[in-house]
C-alpha cells in the first residue's frame, strides 16, 4: 500500500458454528493468509469462499487462502487511529451433507499512519451497476500467467482462453460464458459459417468430442477455458463470439452455470459438481425458472470477439 503501517493488529472473532473446527489468521501489510482446518470429514474444504475468492489451496482438511485486500472484496473502514478490513468466510453446503452453510467473521486491523488521509469521497454501500462493469476476453498462455505470445494453434493443441470482470466497487460477481461460437468473420453475419462452442446456458458442447474443459476458478470474477483446437476453417483467420454474463455468487441453476463434458461422469458443474443436475439440460434445452435471485438482479451482459486466431494442420 502507499503508506507504512506501524503495527499490525490480529483481531480473531470466533463463532459458535467453529467448535469443530479451527481458523489462522496472519495479517500482514496488504495481504492476508487465512487457514481453516476442518475437522468434521463432511466438510468439502472446496466449497470455502473467502468473499468472492476460491481457496488459493485445499486439501481435505484445510482449505487456505492467500490474497491482497484489494481483492476478494474486502470492506476497509477507518476509525479513529485504526484502519479496519474485514470480509466473511463462507461455506457453501452440499445437497446432503449434514454441515449447514455458514459465515465466519476475517477481520484485521491496524494502527492508522499520520500522513494517511481519506479519499474526499467513498461509498459505503457497494451497489450492482452496469456501466462501469468492464469485461474482457483474451487469449493466454499455458499457465494462464500471461498474454499469448503467439495466435496459430496446431489442430488438437489446447488453446487457452480467460474472461473476467472488473468489479470495482461491486458486490462479489460471479462470470460465466453463456454462449460462444467459432466463425470466420469479426462480425456475424447471416451467410457467416459457425462452429458452436458453448450453447444453451453455459453448456460446453465442444466437451463432448474433445478435450475442452473449463478449469479451476481462482477468482469468481474469472472464467478459464483450455480448448481443444478445432477441425474447423483450417488455415483461415478464426473469431471467436462469446456473450459474457455476471451474476450474484451461489446462484447457479439452468441458466447460470458453467457445465462441461467428461467421458467418465458425463455433464459436470465447474463450481459445485455436487449440483451437476443443473447440467441436466445440456441434452435438450435450459429453460429459467422464472426465479428472482436474492438480490433482484439481472444478468448483466457483455458481446466480445476474441481472434483473429488460426488453426493449422500440420499434417496437411
Amino acid at each position: 500500500m502507499a503508506f507504512f503501517w506501524l503495527c499490525v493488529v490480529l483481531v480473531s472473532l470466533v463463532a459458535s458454528v467453529a467448535v469443530n473446527a479451527d481458523m489462522k489468521l496472519d495479517c500482514r501489510a496488504d495481504y492476508v493468509t487465512v487457514v481453516w482446518t476442518e475437522s468434521r470429514s463432511q466438510a468439502n474444504t472446496s466449497l470455502f469462499r473467502l468473499g468472492s475468492c476460491f481457496p488459493t489451496s485445499s486439501t481435505a482438511k484445510e482449505a487456505v487462502f492467500s490474497v491482497y485486500f484489494n481483492d476478494c472484496n474486502f470492506r476497509s473502514l477507518v476509525t479513529g487511529d485504526h484502519m479496519i478490513y474485514t470480509n466473511d468466510l463462507t461455506f457453501i453446503s452440499s445437497p446432503g451433507s449434514l454441515i449447514l452453510p455458514f459465515s465466519h467473521p476475517v477481520v484485521c486491523a491496524y494502527e492508522r499512519s499520520k500522513d494517511w488521509y481519506p479519499m474526499i469521497y467513498k461509498p459505503v454501500f457497494d451497489t450492482y451497476g452496469v456501466e462501469d462493469l468492464v469485461f474482457h476476453i483474451g487469449l493466454m498462455n499455458a499457465d494462464f500467467s500471461g498474454p499469448a505470445e503467439f495466435t496459430t494453434f496446431p489442430l488438437g493443441s489446447v488453446i487457452p482462453i480467460m474472461a473476467s470482470v472488473e468489479q470495482h466497487s461491486h458486490q462479489p460477481l460471479l462470470l460465466f460464458l453463456e454462449e460462444c461460437v467459432a466463425a470466420t468473420t469479426p462480425a456475424l453475419e447471416p451467410e457467416s459459417h459457425l462452429y458452436p462452442l458453448i450453447t444453451n446456458k453455459g453448456c460446453l458442447v465442444d466437451s463432448k468430442v474433445s478435450r475442452s474443459k473449463f478449469e479451476q476458478r481462482e477468482k469468481s470474477s474469472e472464467l478459464r477455458l483450455s480448448l481443444q483446437a478445432f477441425k474447423f476453417a483450417l488455415g483461415e483467420e478464426l473469431f471467436i463470439h462469446c456473450t459474457l454474463v455476471a451474476w450474484e455468487p451461489n446462484s447457479f441453476d439452468h441458466t447460470k452455470k458453467a457445465c462441461h463434458y467428461g467421458k467418465d461422469h458425463g455433464w459436470e458443474l465447474l463450481d459445485n459438481p455436487a449440483y451437476s443436475s443443473s447440467c441436466d439440460c445440456c441434452e435438450s434445452i435450459c429453460k429459467s425458472r422464472k426465479t428472482r435471485s436474492l438480490s433482484g438482479m439481472h444478468g448483466v451482459r457483455q458481446q466480445s470477439v476474441l481472434g483473429p486466431l488460426t488453426i493449422t494442420d500440420q499434417n496437411s
